[in-house]
């Protein structure tokens, strides 16, 4: 009610004012084009990392890259439409792991579901481990699995497990060496990477010499070394 008396705004149900007109749903061949834009993303994503233009993302869908711009006015929605899904796998295999007793078990199965996540999926590969890559709707995730990997290898190592100089940023290393290497080893060998993850995780266990571990990567260094070798355009 106005304070002179006069009429109240007179607004339609959900708050729009009289007269405007409603939101309208996409049409069915919008919203097709959106889904298949979205398949494209995520097909050409996982082949190619997130380097891709949304020239190569249109072809693939068969579409012209006006319609992509109109869909997804920006490279960050798209992201996030064509990867939420397997971003989450990623935090339900973390969750899974820090559940798990011991904590070497834990740590050995989220390294390894997760190599077999990234390994898959270049573009996974890029929004889980370079830094900036993420929309912000995945930050509280990596923060979660980051924190997960924390406390698991603060147990392994309290467990005698784990070698007291490992840290997370080794585990990002690994993990960005694998994925390079099952890039380029799958037309011979696919599952390549597995043997070498063996080697680097055995790398991590506690050992009867246990000396010590050169040069170690602070995170700043760690995350420079990410960003650029995730940054591929």
């Amino acid at each position: 009610m106005s304070s002179d008396g006069g009429a109240a705004d007179e607004r339609a149900p959900g708050g729009r004012p009289a007269g405007a007109p409603a939101e309208r749903p996409l049409r069915r061949d919008a919203e097709e084009n959106r889904l298949r834009i979205i398949r494209a993303a995520r097909e050409v994503f996982a082949a190619q990392g997130l380097g891709v233009g949304f020239n190569d993302i249109a072809r693939h869908a068969g579409v012209g890259v006006g319609t992509v711009y109109r869909r997804f006015p920006d490279r960050a929605t798209l992201v996030r439409e064509a990867l939420q899904g397997e971003v989450a796998q990623i935090l339900a295999v973390a969750d899974e792991a820090l559940a798990a007793e011991p904590a070497w078990d834990g740590l050995m199965l989220l390294i390894g579901h997760v190599a077999d996540l990234l390994a898959a999926n270049l573009g996974l590969r890029d929004v889980a481990l370079g830094p900036g890559q993420l929309s912000e709707d995945f930050d509280d995730v990596a923060e979660r699995v980051a924190r997960h990997v924390e406390e698991l290898l603060e147990r392994a190592k309290d467990e005698g497990a784990v070698r007291p100089d490992a840290t997370p940023q080794d585990l990002t290393m690994m993990f960005l060496m694998i994925t390079e290497l099952a890039m380029h080893a799958t037309a011979s060998n696919p599952r390549a990477y597995r043997r070498y993850l063996a080697i680097f995780t055995d790398g991590l266990r506690v050992t009867g010499s246990d000396a010590p571990l050169p040069d170690r990567l602070g995170e700043a260094d760690a995350e420079d070394v990410a960003r650029r070798w995730t940054s591929r355009g």
